[in-house]
C-alpha cells in the first residue's frame, strides 16, 4: 500500500471536509490519475531517441509507455502524420501514489535552486500540470547512461471541481507550491 494513500485517507480527507464543508466523504476531491508525457520532436530525424526515452520513462514510472504519433502533417517541421513524436504513461491507483510520493519526497528536492512549483499550472477544473526540464532528477536514472537531457510534463488529474479545491488537495498531500 502506498504511503501517500494512507496520508490522504487519514489526514487530507478530514481537513478538506472541514474546509469546504462536505457532508459526504465521497464529495471530497481525490486523485484520479497521473499522466507523464514526453514530447520528442527530434525523433523525426533520429528514431533511436525513442528507445532510450521509452526505457527511461519506463524506469521512472514503473510501467511501459505508449508511443504517441503525430496527428497531422506540418511541412515547416518536416513532420508527417503517423510519425512517432513522443510517449506517455498513465498511472492509476497504487502506482500513481507511489510515483507522486517519489516525485514530492525525492525528485523535486533534487532540482537546483528549487523554490517550489508554480501555482499557475491549474486548468480551471482542479487538474495540475507540472513541467520538468530534465529527467535526471529521478534517482533511478543513471547519469552516465544518458545520451540527451529530456524534459517531461506531469499532469495530475483530480476529481476536484475548482482550482481552489485541487490546489488544497495537492498542498495537503505535500506539493510544495511557491508562496
Amino acid at each position: 500500500m502506498a504511503r501517500l494513500n494512507d496520508v490522504y485517507k487519514s489526514e487530507v480527507v478530514p481537513k478538506l471536509k472541514e474546509k469546504f464543508g462536505y457532508k459526504n466523504p465521497m464529495q471530497v476531491p481525490k486523485l484520479d490519475k497521473v499522466i507523464i508525457n514526453m514530447g520528442l520532436g527530434e525523433a523525426i530525424e533520429n528514431i533511436k531517441i525513442l528507445d532510450s526515452a521509452a526505457e527511461e520513462i519506463g524506469i521512472i514510472a514503473g510501467q511501459k509507455p505508449v508511443i504517441t504519433k503525430a496527428r497531422k502533417s506540418i511541412s515547416n517541421f518536416k513532420l508527417r502524420a503517423g510519425v512517432p513524436i513522443g510517449m506517455k504513461v498513465t498511472l492509476r491507483r497504487d502506482r500513481m501514489y507511489h510515483f507522486l510520493d517519489k516525485l514530492l519526497a525525492v525528485a523535486l528536492p533534487r532540482v537546483r535552486d528549487f523554490k517550489g512549483v508554480s501555482p499557475k499550472g491549474f486548468d480551471g477544473r482542479g487538474n495540475y500540470t507540472l513541467g520538468i526540464k530534465e529527467q535526471i532528477i529521478f534517482p533511478e536514472i543513471n547519469y552516465d547512461k544518458i545520451d540527451k537531457i529530456k524534459g517531461m510534463n506531469i499532469t495530475i488529474v483530480t476529481t476536484a471541481r475548482t482550482d481552489e479545491e485541487g490546489m488544497e488537495l495537492l498542498r495537503l498531500l505535500g506539493m510544495p507550491f511557491r508562496a
